[in-house]
């Protein structure tokens, strides 16, 4: 299957790269936004894809967009990406909740590791070495930031919730990598978004949570500001990236969250977190500034 990245011009593909880099910086914002809520895991994710899919289906009725898809097995790999969402981000708020946002973000960020050997195994493609050494060096990044623990260490347990994410968004990469080829971006995010919501429905009435200011307030700017634009953002620049580049630079998140987190929070990062933050921006940076 020929690349994408050779399809399109160079401008494109900048331009590509710059929305890709925007979205990234508002999926950090998100885990930042999540400290300041006081709600579950599964209701701040829950909250973040109803709010989002509201947004995202008012403006396609608004456009008179086109929802339905060409095919049957489309609208079965939409849901299934929907419902690997849902998992996707109830996993990454449990990981920020358990250990913060620098570990959710760092354990995160290993998902183009994953992407690097699904994403020629799904897509048939020749499994580059120059991927394998950009994944393997963004993983050392990974792991140099990440302190010595033990099971029963809290930042264990982050971690493990944050693998869990890493791997289900790399799934949900993969997929979106084959629906954003036939339908808009918006129309890929509603659905998803919108099988997400349904999903996580049941959960707002049936955990129990304080529906405060704050954590109304906070929910609803992770739904609409760093989820229905920013999850567009990046699915609509997905289309003139292979996903392990989108991956690679989605790796900055970490970088950005640590940022954020030491601006709004307060969280100093550790000598290990710097210097894994230091790896993982340049191996994204490398990546984002020429094509495959």
């Amino acid at each position: 299957m020929q690349n994408e990245e050779h399809t399109v011009s160079p401008k494109e593909y900048k331009k590509s790269l710059i929305s890709l880099h925007i979205a990234v910086m508002l999926f950090g914002l998100s885990a930042v936004l999540g400290q300041f809520v006081t709600a579950p895991a599964v209701i701040v994710a829950g909250g973040r894809v109803i709010c989002s899919s509201l947004l995202l289906l008012l403006l396609s009725l608004a456009g008179r967009a086109n929802l339905r898809l060409k095919y049957r097995k489309d609208y079965g790999i939409a849901v299934f990406a929907g419902a690997i969402l849902a998992v996707h981000w109830t996993t990454f708020f449990q990981s920020i909740q358990s250990a913060s946002v620098a570990i959710g973000t760092i354990t995160f960020s290993t998902f183009p590791l994953f992407l690097t050997f699904l994403e020629p195994l799904l897509f048939r493609e020749k499994l580059k070495m120059k991927s394998v050494l950009s994944a393997a060096v963004l993983l050392v990044g990974v792991f140099i930031t990440v302190p010595e623990f033990s099971l029963e260490n809290q930042v264990t347990i982050g971690i493990l919730w944050g693998m869990a994410a890493s791997l289900s968004y790399a799934v949900l990469s993969l997929a979106n990598r084959y629906l954003s080829r036939s339908y808009a971006a918006r129309t890929v995010c509603l659905y998803e978004q919108g099988t997400a919501a349904v999903l996580l429905l049941p959960v707002m009435f049936l955990v129990k949570t304080e529906w405060t200011t704050p954590n109304i307030v906070g929910i609803a700017a992770i739904g609409f500001i760093c989820t229905a634009f920013a999850h567009s953002l990046y699915v609509a620049a997905q289309r003139k990236v292979k996903a392990q580049t989108a991956g690679i630079i989605s790796g900055m998140e970490t970088v950005y969250g640590i940022i954020y987190a030491f601006a709004f929070l307060g969280e100093v990062p550790s000598t290990r977190e710097l210097i894994g933050g230091v790896v993982i921006l340049g191996v994204a940076l490398l990546t984002s500034l020429k094509s495959e």
